[in-house]
């Protein structure tokens, strides 16, 4: 089966996502206590937008997490990949592998 042309660079775009909207998420973080402190002038309003940033990160790395272990798991569904050890007797099996 032929795989088409861009997959790779699509693969690719979805895994520089990620680090984009980490950087994304810390920076409008950062704006958004920037302008609470200025609006408010209360100087902890800036480090709460910093926290939110920094949450919205960690929160987009724990989504791409499910999404990878969602895919994983559908392949290994698949009869190809499913108990590769199980036809290879023990002796066969190099230290590494054990």
């Amino acid at each position: 089966m032929k795989q088409p042309k861009y997959k790779k660079i699509i693969e690719g775009a979805e895994g520089l996502s990620l680090g984009i909207s980490m950087v994304v998420a810390v920076l409008l973080g950062v704006g958004i206590g920037y302008w609470m402190r200025r609006t408010f002038e209360y100087e902890w309003l800036f480090w709460l937008g910093i926290f939110w940033g920094v949450a919205a990160a960690i929160l987009n790395v724990y989504k791409a997490y499910k999404k990878q272990q969602k895919e994983f798991e559908e392949i290994s569904k698949d009869p190809r990949y499913k108990n590769y050890y199980e036809d290879i007797d023990e002796d066969e099996l190099s230290e590494f592998e054990k």
